[in-house]
């Protein structure tokens, strides 16, 4: 239980930090626009609100959760729109309290779940710990849309790691998205940690194929917060090298991603 507490207790740290830059925003800052194409500052949090309760469905009503996904299927391509959407159009001070009472109430239920409980979720079942860094993991990738709509620079932290671990393991998710035949051996992921913290290594030493680079990068590719371009995320061998241009941390369809920002864009 100590190593899920861990998780819970980054994913309302990276929670924390995100509330303190939007908290103080003036109604016409929550409405520039993002990265994201169509999104503001308000369906960035109104995402992350509406999700949050989702997986507190997920967490405490796992029958009823088989409703959300039937929505889902009803209109793959616009049912998380429409709940930005839905959400955002509320006053910026009542989805701020919402989105803290959805976090609350998630906090609380991920730990009081029993060990070794699995949750229906979009994509495959999800335990406590999963859940709770798939929460932190999207809560992160919209926290740098807002930060970079508003020209923050955020210091990465070690709670990327989270980040990295979610987009290492959905690997052969992001193959499948697309259709695409999963490699069948691992590849080594060697990842230069925040503040000169060493690597994180994923995956055995002597793999053939191999990604490196700094982790705040490689967790900005899976996110597809930035294009690969822009990132100084390398691989070695054509399956790896195909992977950096597909991958993705999240459930669902595969993301348009982000164009290019470079000189050469």
């Amino acid at each position: 239980m100590s190593d899920v507490s861990s998780v819970i207790d980054d994913l309302g740290r990276e929670s924390e930090e995100l509330d303190l830059l939007v908290a103080g925003l003036g109604e016409d800052r929550w409405a520039l626009d993002t990265p994201a194409a169509g999104w503001t500052v308000a369906h960035q949090i109104a995402h992350l609100a509406w999700t949050d309760r989702a997986a507190l469905v997920a967490v405490t009503e796992p029958e009823a959760f088989a409703a959300e996904v039937e929505k889902a299927l009803r209109s793959p391509e616009t049912w998380v729109d429409e709940a930005a959407r839905e959400g955002a159009a509320l006053p910026p001070a009542r989805l701020l309290a919402e989105w803290r009472a959805g976090r609350a109430a998630l906090d609380h239920a991920l730990r009081a779940a029993p060990a070794g409980a699995r949750f229906p979720w979009y994509g495959p079942p999800m335990s406590t710990a999963s859940m709770a860094t798939g929460r932190l993991m999207e809560t992160w990738a919209h926290g740098q849309d807002i930060a970079d709509t508003l020209g923050v620079v955020r210091a990465p932290t070690d709670r990327l790691r989270h980040v990295v671990r979610i987009g290492v393991r959905a690997r052969d998710f992001a193959f499948g998205a697309r259709g695409l035949s999963a490699p069948g051996e691992e590849f080594r992921v060697e990842l230069a940690a925040p503040g000169g913290g060493g690597l994180w290594t994923y995956g055995p030493e002597d793999a053939a194929q191999r990604v490196t680079g700094p982790a705040l990068d490689f967790c900005l590719l899976v996110t597809q917060r930035a294009h690969r371009a822009d990132l100084a995320v390398r691989a070695e061998g054509p399956d790896a090298d195909r992977w950096l241009d597909i991958a993705q941390a999240f459930a669902g369809p595969p993301g348009a991603g982000r164009p290019p920002q470079g000189a050469g864009a």
